[in-house]
């Protein structure tokens, strides 16, 4: 990791210390809100105990949510940013185009 810098982040109480490019700090720090949230929501609602099963539980929770999101991304329910914005952008160019030839008229 080039540029890599060093924070501590805490998930669940437990304090870790991780390394992360400057410009993925913030995306990180997202990520760890949601698995703490995750693992705290698990911790609270179920009579698991024992951090590596709370974490094992958090984890198969957030994969769930990843592969019903990316289903519905495959059965267009939802699209991907990248491919809103290269259609906005051909929508863009269509619509200059049909402004350039009214103008010529």
């Amino acid at each position: 990791m080039s540029n890599a810098k060093q924070i501590e982040v805490t998930i669940l109480g437990q304090q870790y210390r991780l390394a992360v490019p400057e410009e993925a700090e913030a995306a990180l720090l997202e990520a760890v809100s949601r698995v703490d949230a995750e693992m705290s929501k698990v911790r609270a609602s179920s009579t698991v105990r024992g951090q590596d099963r709370i974490a094992v539980m958090a984890a198969l929770s957030l994969a769930s949510e990843l592969l019903k999101l990316q289903q519905s991304v495959r059965f267009g329910e939802a699209f991907p940013a990248d491919e809103i914005k290269h259609t906005l952008v051909e929508m863009n160019q269509r619509i200059g185009a049909a402004v350039d030839n009214l103008e010529k008229f």
